[in-house]
């Protein structure tokens, strides 16, 4: 009985260790996954920005010969 106690809490030991492990390895993460999306967000506004032509509110637009 007392070989079962200490083997179920080194098997809950081992695997709050893991956990951990797991979740900094996710929480490093983070800042790299927050600042690609800025960086893709930056690429979207330049994208759109040189693929829409202008708008000029209140003018009309200049006649074709």
């Amino acid at each position: 009985m007392d070989g079962t106690v200490i083997i179920i809490v080194l098997a809950i030991a081992g695997v709050a260790s893991v956990l951990l492990f797991a979740l900094k390895g996710l929480l490093d993460q983070i800042p790299e996954v927050i600042a690609s999306a800025a960086r893709a967000r930056d690429a979207w506004a330049g994208f759109r920005r040189v693929s829409s032509p202008p708008v000029r509110e209140g003018r009309e637009p200049p006649a074709e010969e």
